[in-house]
């Protein structure tokens, strides 16, 4: 190995710190599943989860006259998309 690397300051272990709490939770299988199913084709089924949960979350604050103004908004899009 060359010299003139310095390796005295280095740290074993992940190369970025993740902001995340590792925990245990108890799903239903069908959760679960439907879940995995939305990432069979890569990805991560965990970070799905918390994407939904962060959402959720999100919309509790959010007023009736703002939720279906979203939702029309995400169907004329989806419409769009389709058309």
């Amino acid at each position: 190995m060359d010299d003139n690397y310095d390796f005295s300051q280095a740290q074993r272990g992940a190369i970025a710190k993740i902001n995340k709490e590792k925990i245990t939770i108890r799903l239903d299988p069908e959760v679960l599943a439907w879940f995995r199913d939305q990432v069979a084709g890569g990805g991560n089924y965990q970070a799905l989860i918390n994407e939904a949960l962060k959402e959720h979350i999100k919309l509790q604050g959010e007023s009736l006259d703002d939720r279906i103004r979203r939702i029309f908004r995400e169907e004329m899009q989806a419409a769009q998309k389709v058309a």
